[in-house]
């Protein structure tokens, strides 16, 4: 049993390497030398656990994911009880977008995860059945609040989850310097403040 706990150690350790290059690097820089370099192992010991580019970046995107889970809900559970769904979306998507170093990494390593998946099928299957996942969660989320009153009745909960998700749409943007980070929490704000408004 410690051995295998040994092994799950490592292996975090390994995707922890990985989130750092892609930070820094960027994903073209993260070759497995590289990230073993930055793990402080050797090429063969990181290949003993991740046969290939591609399945350690899956790896890496799940630990990123488990971690931005952490965050909010670490974040949920400082706001009032039962919190508000306005106030639940607006933590999903702050995680979601580049504004602080944790919620940074993984959103490159989210957006490197993309990129790679284009040109390799089955990595498509794995990012699109995530994003389906994801979507779905958001959505129920929404259909909740028109449940509970929050939302007017008439709402199309489809239609405002896509355009709630287009918000992370400001990822580049934020990367690029094209908006400061005020700026997005301003549009995420406006448009939650647009969708919750019963006068509508």
């Amino acid at each position: 049993m410690p051995k295998q706990v040994d092994h799950q150690a490592r292996r975090e350790a390994i995707a922890h390497a990985l989130w750092r290059v892609v930070d820094e690097q960027g994903w073209s820089k993260a070759t497995m030398r590289e990230v073993a370099r930055e793990a402080g192992v050797s090429l063969g010991q990181l290949q003993h656990y991740f046969s290939s580019r591609a399945e350690m970046l899956t790896f890496g995107v799940e630990c990123a994911s488990e971690e931005t889970t952490r965050r909010i809900g670490e974040q949920l559970e400082e706001l009032s009880q039962p919190p508000h769904p306005r106030d639940a979306l607006r933590v999903i998507l702050g995680e979601m977008l580049p504004l602080h170093p944790g919620a940074r990494a993984t959103s490159r390593m989210h957006a490197a995860y993309v990129l790679e998946a284009m040109h390799d099928a089955a990595l498509a299957e794995q990012v699109s059945q995530g994003m389906r996942t994801g979507r779905a969660m958001v959505e129920q989320l929404i259909r909740d609040a028109v449940y509970e009153g929050h939302i007017r009745a008439d709402c199309d909960a489809a239609i405002e989850t896509d355009l709630v998700l287009a918000l992370t749409g400001l990822a580049p943007l934020l990367e690029l310097n094209v908006i400061e980070p005020s700026a997005a929490l301003t549009a995420i704000d406006r448009h939650l403040e647009r969708l919750f408004d019963q006068s509508s």
